[in-house]
């Protein structure tokens, strides 16, 4: 988006159960650059509720963007990431997990799982608020995604 004018705020889908973790996100969110709304949600099963615009989220928008934490109650963030990719009005939106697990199979299966980027989250909250940023620029900014079919 460089020298142009943001022509709406980025819609952000926020999938975190820790609370710190979430507002740390969401300040690093707000001290970006480009214009953006969040909505937060704690769990896997208002993850989908909100994309599938159900259960009390009739009028949620569709995310530009989805920050999915993997380790959610109710649902895992596995299964939501399997949901989102396999679903035909879904599986455009892109999906960071952002999660505290290095494990490696954890990161074998988001990729086999069709995640878009895998990023472990730093434990220094200078980092943690420099790596959510970068994530948003890199993909607000410089990917270039396909229009979302409903509104176009």
């Amino acid at each position: 988006m460089t020298g142009e004018m943001q022509a709406k705020p980025i819609d952000i889908l926020l999938v975190e159960d820790n609370l710190g973790d979430a507002r740390l996100t969401e300040r690093a969110l707000a001290e970006s650059k480009l214009i953006n709304k969040i909505y937060h949600v704690k769990d896997g099963v208002e993850a989908t509720d909100f994309l599938n615009q159900a259960q009390g989220y009739e009028d949620a928008p569709r995310p530009d963007l989805v920050l999915l934490d993997l380790n959610l109650p109710k649902k895992d963030g596995r299964d939501v990431l399997a949901q989102i990719k396999t679903d035909d009005a879904l599986k455009m939106i892109p999906v960071v997990v952002l999660t505290s697990s290095e494990l490696e199979q954890d990161i074998l299966k988001s990729y086999t799982l069709h995640a878009n980027c895998y990023v472990t989250k730093p434990v220094n909250l200078d980092s943690f608020l420099s790596v959510v940023q970068s994530i948003e620029g890199f993909w607000v900014s410089v990917v270039k995604l396909p229009l979302d079919p409903a509104t176009s």
